[in-house]
Protein backbone atom coordinates (compact mmCIF):
# COMPACT_ATOMS: atom_id res chain seq x y z
CA UNK A 1 0.00 0.00 0.00
CA UNK A 2 1.41 3.56 -1.20
CA UNK A 3 2.28 5.61 2.12
CA UNK A 4 0.58 9.51 2.10
CA UNK A 5 2.31 12.32 1.34
CA UNK A 6 4.03 13.31 5.03
CA UNK A 7 2.20 17.08 5.00
CA UNK A 8 -1.12 14.20 4.97
CA UNK A 9 0.38 12.56 7.89
CA UNK A 10 0.86 15.56 9.74
CA UNK A 11 -2.56 16.90 9.08
CA UNK A 12 -4.03 13.07 10.03
CA UNK A 13 -1.60 13.06 13.74
CA UNK A 14 -2.97 16.79 14.06
CA UNK A 15 -7.07 15.51 13.64
CA UNK A 16 -6.36 12.92 16.06
CA UNK A 17 -4.70 15.44 18.48
CA UNK A 18 -7.17 17.26 18.38
CA UNK A 19 -10.10 14.89 19.11
CA UNK A 20 -8.27 13.77 21.99
CA UNK A 21 -8.04 17.39 23.44
CA UNK A 22 -11.51 17.93 22.47
CA UNK A 23 -12.85 14.68 23.94
CA UNK A 24 -10.43 16.02 27.03
CA UNK A 25 -11.98 19.38 26.78
CA UNK A 26 -15.53 17.93 27.23
CA UNK A 27 -15.02 15.84 30.13
CA UNK A 28 -13.20 18.67 32.15
CA UNK A 29 -15.85 20.95 30.80
CA UNK A 30 -18.45 18.81 31.97
CA UNK A 31 -17.94 19.75 35.80
CA UNK A 32 -18.07 23.65 34.80
CA UNK A 33 -21.36 23.59 32.49
CA UNK A 34 -24.71 25.61 33.70
CA UNK A 35 -27.50 22.72 32.66
CA UNK A 36 -29.89 25.01 32.25
CA UNK A 37 -28.09 26.32 29.09
CA UNK A 38 -28.57 23.01 27.79
CA UNK A 39 -31.50 22.95 25.19
CA UNK A 40 -32.93 19.75 26.86
CA UNK A 41 -32.79 20.89 30.42
CA UNK A 42 -34.98 23.47 29.10
CA UNK A 43 -37.20 21.08 27.62
CA UNK A 44 -37.41 18.73 30.84
CA UNK A 45 -38.59 22.37 32.87
CA UNK A 46 -41.25 22.99 30.16
CA UNK A 47 -42.67 19.22 30.49
CA UNK A 48 -42.51 19.66 34.43
CA UNK A 49 -44.40 22.67 34.59
CA UNK A 50 -47.09 21.76 31.63
CA UNK A 51 -47.30 18.09 32.94
CA UNK A 52 -47.09 18.41 36.82
CA UNK A 53 -47.56 22.14 37.45
CA UNK A 54 -44.33 23.11 38.88
CA UNK A 55 -43.29 26.72 38.66
CA UNK A 56 -40.75 27.29 36.00
CA UNK A 57 -38.94 30.01 37.98
CA UNK A 58 -38.68 27.86 40.74
CA UNK A 59 -37.36 25.14 38.61
CA UNK A 60 -35.01 27.53 37.05
CA UNK A 61 -33.17 28.22 39.96
CA UNK A 62 -33.10 24.59 41.09
CA UNK A 63 -30.92 23.72 37.85
CA UNK A 64 -28.80 26.86 38.17
CA UNK A 65 -27.65 25.15 41.00
CA UNK A 66 -26.96 21.89 39.87
CA UNK A 67 -23.28 20.73 39.17
CA UNK A 68 -22.87 18.10 36.77
CA UNK A 69 -20.11 16.03 37.34
CA UNK A 70 -17.88 13.61 34.68
CA UNK A 71 -16.72 11.31 38.25
CA UNK A 72 -20.70 10.32 38.07
CA UNK A 73 -20.39 8.95 34.62
CA UNK A 74 -16.99 7.46 35.33
CA UNK A 75 -18.29 6.00 38.09
CA UNK A 76 -21.78 4.36 36.45
CA UNK A 77 -19.13 3.13 33.81
CA UNK A 78 -17.38 1.33 36.31
CA UNK A 79 -19.91 -0.66 38.61
CA UNK A 80 -18.67 -3.61 41.01
CA UNK A 81 -21.31 -5.75 38.83
CA UNK A 82 -18.77 -6.19 35.78
CA UNK A 83 -16.28 -7.52 37.92
CA UNK A 84 -16.58 -12.23 37.58
CA UNK A 85 -18.05 -13.61 40.41
CA UNK A 86 -14.98 -14.81 42.07
CA UNK A 87 -13.36 -10.79 42.77
CA UNK A 88 -17.37 -9.26 43.27
CA UNK A 89 -18.05 -11.91 46.14
CA UNK A 90 -15.51 -10.86 48.66
CA UNK A 91 -16.19 -7.27 48.27
CA UNK A 92 -19.73 -7.91 50.37
CA UNK A 93 -19.39 -11.57 51.78
CA UNK A 94 -17.11 -10.66 54.56
CA UNK A 95 -16.39 -11.31 58.07
CA UNK A 96 -16.82 -8.00 58.94
CA UNK A 97 -20.58 -7.46 57.46
CA UNK A 98 -21.63 -10.96 58.52
CA UNK A 99 -20.73 -9.48 62.31
CA UNK A 100 -22.46 -6.73 62.01
CA UNK A 101 -25.42 -8.24 60.22
CA UNK A 102 -26.63 -10.25 63.06
CA UNK A 103 -26.20 -7.12 65.24
CA UNK A 104 -28.26 -5.13 63.17
CA UNK A 105 -30.74 -8.33 63.56
CA UNK A 106 -30.72 -8.28 67.23
CA UNK A 107 -31.14 -4.68 66.99
CA UNK A 108 -34.03 -4.74 65.06
CA UNK A 109 -35.77 -8.18 65.81
CA UNK A 110 -39.07 -6.82 66.36
CA UNK A 111 -39.42 -4.73 63.15
CA UNK A 112 -37.68 -7.14 61.16
CA UNK A 113 -40.00 -10.52 62.58
CA UNK A 114 -43.44 -8.12 61.86
CA UNK A 115 -41.91 -7.32 58.58
CA UNK A 116 -42.00 -11.13 57.98
CA UNK A 117 -45.48 -11.24 58.98
CA UNK A 118 -47.00 -8.40 57.26
CA UNK A 119 -44.69 -8.96 53.94
CA UNK A 120 -43.85 -12.76 53.74
CA UNK A 121 -40.00 -11.89 53.61
CA UNK A 122 -37.83 -13.12 55.75
CA UNK A 123 -35.26 -11.53 57.95
CA UNK A 124 -32.07 -12.43 56.69
CA UNK A 125 -33.26 -11.52 52.91
CA UNK A 126 -33.77 -7.82 54.08
CA UNK A 127 -30.89 -8.17 56.77
CA UNK A 128 -28.82 -9.01 53.77
CA UNK A 129 -29.89 -6.45 51.28
CA UNK A 130 -29.36 -3.58 53.92
CA UNK A 131 -25.86 -4.74 54.35
CA UNK A 132 -24.80 -4.77 50.81
CA UNK A 133 -26.62 -1.52 50.31
CA UNK A 134 -25.47 1.07 52.60
CA UNK A 135 -23.68 -1.48 55.41
CA UNK A 136 -26.38 -1.34 57.79
CA UNK A 137 -27.29 2.18 56.92
CA UNK A 138 -23.79 3.54 57.62
CA UNK A 139 -23.15 4.17 54.01
CA UNK A 140 -26.19 6.07 51.90
CA UNK A 141 -24.29 7.79 49.51
CA UNK A 142 -22.33 11.43 49.48
CA UNK A 143 -23.36 12.72 45.90
CA UNK A 144 -26.16 14.90 45.71
CA UNK A 145 -29.07 13.52 43.79
CA UNK A 146 -29.77 16.31 42.11
CA UNK A 147 -26.17 16.48 40.48
CA UNK A 148 -26.30 12.65 39.87
CA UNK A 149 -29.64 12.51 38.35
CA UNK A 150 -29.10 15.53 36.34
CA UNK A 151 -25.49 14.56 34.96
CA UNK A 152 -27.06 11.27 33.55
CA UNK A 153 -30.40 12.59 32.29
CA UNK A 154 -28.50 15.07 30.21
CA UNK A 155 -24.94 14.01 29.86
CA UNK A 156 -24.65 10.37 29.50
CA UNK A 157 -26.84 9.02 25.92
CA UNK A 158 -26.81 5.67 26.93
CA UNK A 159 -29.17 5.43 29.81
CA UNK A 160 -30.46 9.34 29.34
CA UNK A 161 -34.58 8.18 29.20
CA UNK A 162 -34.11 6.27 32.21
CA UNK A 163 -32.56 8.85 34.33
CA UNK A 164 -34.29 11.12 32.70
CA UNK A 165 -37.73 10.00 33.71
CA UNK A 166 -36.18 9.17 37.45
CA UNK A 167 -35.10 12.60 37.33
CA UNK A 168 -39.13 13.39 36.90
CA UNK A 169 -39.45 11.21 39.83
CA UNK A 170 -37.11 12.41 42.28
CA UNK A 171 -38.55 15.93 41.54
CA UNK A 172 -41.95 14.71 42.39
CA UNK A 173 -41.06 12.97 45.32
CA UNK A 174 -39.75 16.10 46.93
CA UNK A 175 -42.62 17.89 46.90
CA UNK A 176 -44.86 15.16 47.74
CA UNK A 177 -42.62 14.80 50.85
CA UNK A 178 -41.52 18.47 51.15
CA UNK A 179 -37.58 17.90 50.73
CA UNK A 180 -34.94 20.07 49.73
CA UNK A 181 -34.19 18.87 46.20
CA UNK A 182 -30.85 20.39 46.50
CA UNK A 183 -29.65 18.92 50.11
CA UNK A 184 -30.37 14.97 49.78
CA UNK A 185 -27.36 12.77 49.11
CA UNK A 186 -27.26 9.31 47.78
CA UNK A 187 -25.03 7.20 45.35
CA UNK A 188 -23.56 8.17 41.69
CA UNK A 189 -26.80 6.50 40.53
CA UNK A 190 -29.20 8.86 42.60
CA UNK A 191 -29.97 5.55 44.74
CA UNK A 192 -30.86 6.83 48.36
CA UNK A 193 -31.68 6.13 52.09
CA UNK A 194 -30.51 2.98 53.86
CA UNK A 195 -32.26 0.98 51.48
CA UNK A 196 -30.72 2.66 48.48
CA UNK A 197 -34.27 3.21 46.42
CA UNK A 198 -34.25 5.02 43.12
CA UNK A 199 -36.80 8.19 43.35
CA UNK A 200 -39.10 5.87 41.12
CA UNK A 201 -39.21 2.84 43.80
CA UNK A 202 -39.37 5.34 46.30
CA UNK A 203 -42.91 6.80 45.62
CA UNK A 204 -44.45 3.67 44.68
CA UNK A 205 -42.42 0.94 47.93
CA UNK A 206 -41.50 2.96 50.24
CA UNK A 207 -43.63 2.44 53.50
CA UNK A 208 -44.23 4.17 57.10
CA UNK A 209 -43.42 0.92 59.17
CA UNK A 210 -43.62 2.83 62.20
CA UNK A 211 -46.42 5.20 61.79
CA UNK A 212 -45.06 8.27 62.50
CA UNK A 213 -46.52 10.35 59.55
CA UNK A 214 -43.64 10.37 57.25
CA UNK A 215 -41.84 7.60 54.95
CA UNK A 216 -37.81 8.60 55.47
CA UNK A 217 -35.33 6.16 54.21
CA UNK A 218 -32.50 7.92 55.62
CA UNK A 219 -33.22 8.18 59.02
CA UNK A 220 -35.89 5.92 60.21
CA UNK A 221 -34.78 1.74 60.18
CA UNK A 222 -38.30 0.82 60.39
CA UNK A 223 -39.14 2.71 57.59
CA UNK A 224 -36.26 1.39 55.51
CA UNK A 225 -37.01 -2.34 57.04
CA UNK A 226 -40.51 -2.30 55.80
CA UNK A 227 -39.84 -0.80 52.59
CA UNK A 228 -37.57 -3.22 51.33
CA UNK A 229 -39.77 -6.40 52.56
CA UNK A 230 -42.84 -4.33 50.77
CA UNK A 231 -40.73 -4.15 47.61
CA UNK A 232 -39.97 -7.66 47.65
CA UNK A 233 -43.65 -8.58 47.93
CA UNK A 234 -44.89 -6.47 45.13
CA UNK A 235 -42.20 -7.81 43.28
CA UNK A 236 -43.36 -11.32 43.59
CA UNK A 237 -41.70 -12.67 46.66
CA UNK A 238 -43.54 -16.28 47.39
CA UNK A 239 -43.01 -16.76 51.72
CA UNK A 240 -41.18 -20.29 52.21
CA UNK A 241 -40.40 -20.62 48.92
CA UNK A 242 -36.60 -21.58 48.04
CA UNK A 243 -34.38 -19.23 46.17
CA UNK A 244 -32.40 -22.02 44.49
CA UNK A 245 -29.68 -24.25 44.90
CA UNK A 246 -26.46 -24.82 43.59
CA UNK A 247 -26.16 -27.71 40.53
CA UNK A 248 -24.26 -30.27 39.03
CA UNK A 249 -24.15 -30.12 35.35
CA UNK A 250 -23.29 -33.38 33.88
CA UNK A 251 -23.62 -32.15 30.40
CA UNK A 252 -21.76 -30.09 27.86
CA UNK A 253 -24.60 -29.11 25.98
CA UNK A 254 -26.13 -25.83 28.26
CA UNK A 255 -25.01 -22.82 26.12
CA UNK A 256 -28.70 -22.95 25.49
CA UNK A 257 -29.93 -23.10 29.06
CA UNK A 258 -27.58 -20.39 29.78
CA UNK A 259 -28.36 -17.74 27.04
CA UNK A 260 -32.06 -18.00 27.99
CA UNK A 261 -31.44 -15.81 30.90
CA UNK A 262 -31.83 -15.37 34.71
CA UNK A 263 -36.07 -15.04 34.80
CA UNK A 264 -36.90 -18.69 35.53
CA UNK A 265 -38.03 -20.70 32.34
CA UNK A 266 -37.90 -24.35 32.94
CA UNK A 267 -39.14 -27.10 35.59
CA UNK A 268 -36.97 -28.63 37.42
CA UNK A 269 -37.41 -31.72 36.53
CA UNK A 270 -36.70 -30.60 33.01
CA UNK A 271 -32.96 -29.36 33.98
CA UNK A 272 -32.79 -33.37 35.55
CA UNK A 273 -33.27 -34.34 31.88
CA UNK A 274 -30.99 -32.42 30.42
CA UNK A 275 -27.74 -32.86 32.34
CA UNK A 276 -28.61 -30.65 35.79
CA UNK A 277 -29.19 -31.78 38.89
CA UNK A 278 -29.96 -29.63 41.89
CA UNK A 279 -27.61 -30.16 45.12
CA UNK A 280 -30.88 -29.83 47.30
CA UNK A 281 -34.04 -30.99 47.20
CA UNK A 282 -36.11 -28.28 45.08
CA UNK A 283 -39.99 -28.54 43.62
CA UNK A 284 -39.64 -30.63 40.64
CA UNK A 285 -42.28 -28.73 38.65
CA UNK A 286 -40.87 -24.81 39.98
CA UNK A 287 -39.47 -23.32 36.93
CA UNK A 288 -36.07 -22.31 37.58
CA UNK A 289 -33.07 -20.79 35.30
CA UNK A 290 -29.55 -22.00 35.20
CA UNK A 291 -26.63 -19.89 35.92
CA UNK A 292 -23.02 -19.50 36.01
CA UNK A 293 -20.66 -18.00 38.38
CA UNK A 294 -17.24 -17.48 37.30
CA UNK A 295 -14.23 -18.72 39.44
CA UNK A 296 -10.97 -17.76 39.53
CA UNK A 297 -9.83 -21.46 38.05
CA UNK A 298 -11.57 -24.58 36.84
CA UNK A 299 -15.56 -24.47 35.68
CA UNK A 300 -17.78 -22.19 36.93
CA UNK A 301 -20.12 -22.68 39.72
CA UNK A 302 -23.71 -23.51 38.31
CA UNK A 303 -26.72 -22.61 40.40
CA UNK A 304 -30.75 -23.20 39.79
CA UNK A 305 -32.31 -19.85 40.38
CA UNK A 306 -36.31 -20.31 41.22
CA UNK A 307 -38.91 -17.36 41.31
CA UNK A 308 -37.28 -15.44 44.59
CA UNK A 309 -34.02 -15.56 42.94
CA UNK A 310 -35.57 -13.69 40.25
CA UNK A 311 -36.94 -11.60 42.74
CA UNK A 312 -33.92 -10.52 44.12
CA UNK A 313 -32.48 -9.17 41.27
CA UNK A 314 -35.08 -7.09 40.92
CA UNK A 315 -33.33 -4.51 43.20
CA UNK A 316 -30.53 -5.18 41.23
CA UNK A 317 -30.75 -6.26 37.81
CA UNK A 318 -27.35 -8.78 38.36
CA UNK A 319 -27.26 -12.22 39.58
CA UNK A 320 -23.92 -11.47 40.58
CA UNK A 321 -25.64 -8.71 43.09
CA UNK A 322 -28.53 -11.22 44.17
CA UNK A 323 -26.43 -14.36 45.07
CA UNK A 324 -24.19 -12.17 47.27
CA UNK A 325 -27.30 -11.25 49.11
CA UNK A 326 -28.58 -14.89 49.18
CA UNK A 327 -24.69 -16.19 50.95
CA UNK A 328 -24.56 -13.10 52.71
CA UNK A 329 -27.94 -13.75 54.52
CA UNK A 330 -27.13 -17.00 54.71
CA UNK A 331 -23.87 -16.96 56.40
CA UNK A 332 -25.48 -14.42 59.14
CA UNK A 333 -28.07 -16.84 59.77
CA UNK A 334 -25.72 -19.18 60.31
CA UNK A 335 -23.55 -16.69 63.10
CA UNK A 336 -26.34 -15.69 64.30
CA UNK A 337 -27.83 -19.38 65.26
CA UNK A 338 -24.48 -19.89 66.48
Amino acid sequence: MQKPPFRDTLRMIALGLGLLVGANAFAAGLDDEIPTQRPEVQAFIDEMVSKHGFDREELHGIFAQVRMKQKIIDAITRPAESKPWFQYRPIFVTETRIKEGVQFWNEYEAELKRAEEVYGVPPEIIVAILGVETRYGRHKGGWRVLDSLSTLAFAYPKRSKFFRSELEQYLLLAREEALDPLTIKGSYAGAMGKAQFISSSYRNFAVDFDGDGKRDLWNNTADAIGSVANYFKRHNWQPGAPVGSFAMVGSNRIARLLKAGIKPHTPVKEFRKQGVTALTPLPPDALAALIAFEKKVGRPDYWLGLNNFYTITRYNHSPLYAMAVYQLGQAITRERNG
